[in-house]
């Protein structure tokens, strides 16, 4: 259930930063989607098996970093503004599992 609530408000958080850029004060939503993109890919990855998230974050980065949408016409150039927003909560999702994967590292050689 938290998955769920986590991505919901990553998506709305990115489809209002991405449409309406500057409408919160402060930048506060690209911070949320960091944090939502931090809690999401630590709760829900494995760092020791991570390779199909992280693979994926990596296409889908290139993707909006190409502006691929923006070739479809009309719509293309919000579609790919929202997308750029969501590349932000992937991209602090891959620091997370990195990050994790780091600690199990570190703790298990203490334990030998």
């Amino acid at each position: 259930m938290a998955t769920k609530v986590l991505l919901v408000l990553a998506l709305i958080a990115a489809i209002v930063e991405g449409l309406w850029s500057g409408m919160v004060p402060q930048n506060l939503l690209p911070l949320a989607l960091v944090v939502i993109g931090l809690i999401y890919a630590g709760m829900n990855v494995d760092p020791e098996d991570a390779g199909a998230y992280l693979i994926g974050v990596l296409a889908f980065g290139a993707a909006s970093a190409s502006d691929v949408l923006g070739h479809i016409h009309v719509i293309g150039g919000f579609l790919d503004a929202i997308m750029d927003q969501l590349v932000v909560a992937a991209y602090a999702g891959v620091f997370s599992v990195v990050s994790l994967r780091i600690w199990s590292r570190l703790t298990a050689s203490d334990s030998e």
